[in-house]
């Protein structure tokens, strides 16, 4: 098997733009995920970046804080899986190139 210098610079540079404007994309699109079957609602940016959180009024029970706390700890996560998710989605196309190089452990 040989090894085209050029072949893999080539690659390396579509790479890196894919994966710019994909990183680019993520920006605007957003997840949404929710706790205490709708009560707490998260809604974060493809990029991890959370951008709202709603609580239902009925959540709030001021004799049981904790059961809120953990709503919310559960939407965040939830979201933030959601949002890695797309992460994945969106650039592993890009990062699918890796294998063509002829590296090996890529």
């Amino acid at each position: 098997m040989s090894f085209d210098m050029n072949k893999m610079l080539e690659q390396v540079q579509q790479m890196q733009g894919q994966m710019q404007k994909a990183q680019e994309e993520l920006k605007n699109e957003t997840v949404q995920a929710t706790a205490g079957g709708g009560m707490v609602t998260v809604t974060a940016t493809g990029d991890g970046e959370i951008q709202q959180i709603k609580i239902d009024p009925k959540a709030i029970d001021p004799d049981d804080p904790e059961m809120l706390e953990d709503m919310v700890v559960a939407a965040v996560n939830e979201a933030i899986r959601s949002a890695h998710a797309l992460v994945e989605a969106k650039l592993g196309p890009a990062l699918g190139g890796l294998s063509g190089l002829g590296l090996p452990g890529l």
